[in-house]
This record gives C-alpha cells, structure tokens and sequence, in this order.
C-alpha cells in the first residue's frame, strides 16, 4: 500500500482514538523510543503534553524525540480495518488530492475563466473531485464513528 493518510487526523474526524486506557504522569522518551511496560510493541499511542511528541505513534517505532515530561500516554487499539482505510484514504487523496483542494472546478487561461466547484450535488459515492475523502469514505467510516 503506497498511500499514506495521517492516521490522527482520520481518529480524530472519527472522533475515536479507540483508547484501552489513558496513563498519566511523568514520562521519558530515550533514544527515540517512549520509556514505558504497559504497551506492546508496534501498538499505537496517543502522548500528549508533550513538547516534542503529542500525537499519534507507534509504540517502539523510533520516531520520537528525546525528552521527559508529564502528561498522557492513551493505550489504543486502532483496528486493523482503520488501518486499511487510511491506506485506502491516502492512494485517493494521492490520485484525487489536487482536485479535492482546488477552489476551482476548471480553470482555463488566456481568456482567464473559472468556473467554481458547486458542492457536492451527486450521490453515486463516486470520485467525483467535487466530494472529499470524508465523503467517498462515509459508509465505511461510519460504523467507527463516535458522536461528539
């Protein structure tokens, strides 16, 4: 799978971190590599009130920045089918991204004219450049959704 989404950025539209559980204290990050023995290796965490590191890792992946802090490391267990998808959500955003973030439907140059999107106003769950990520992927999301 070559395409790449930010996986917080997915939780959060979700509004579902899927946490086990939320540590909170003093925490180290030594040689890239948070400095705890409830998680399991390559499972995923959320750190926050950190200086370098809030976010979404995984856990033993050597991508963080060494410092000690207090705060919240939340235990998750993100399911591997919303792992899948936000593989799925990055090759679309790859191939579609362009036009998903153009304030324009077309351009034309030289007469310079535009005609600007017009929302989204077909339901086929089609690729249409006129719907984003969120909607393309609404059915499939949705069951992992939380409110508020």
């Amino acid at each position: 799978m070559c395409g790449h989404f930010d996986l917080e950025k997915l939780l959060d539209y979700l509004h579902n971190y899927f946490v086990k559980r939320v540590y909170c204290g003093k925490f180290e990050i030594r040689d890239g590599e948070l400095a705890v023995d409830f998680l399991q290796d390559f499972q995923y965490c959320k750190i926050k009130g950190s200086v370098f590191n809030d976010g979404v890792h995984k856990y033993m992946d050597g991508d963080l920045t060494d410092e000690v802090f207090v705060g919240q490391v939340w235990a998750m267990a993100v399911p591997p089918a919303v792992i899948a998808l936000s593989h799925e959500i990055g090759e679309w955003m790859e191939k579609y991204g362009d036009s998903v973030n153009s304030p324009y439907q077309s351009e034309s140059f030289g007469g310079y004219s535009y005609t600007k999107a017009s929302g989204r106003s077909n339901n086929s769950g089609s690729v249409s450049p006129n719907y984003g990520w969120q909607d393309v992927f609404h059915s499939r999301l949705y069951p992992y959704r939380k409110l508020g």
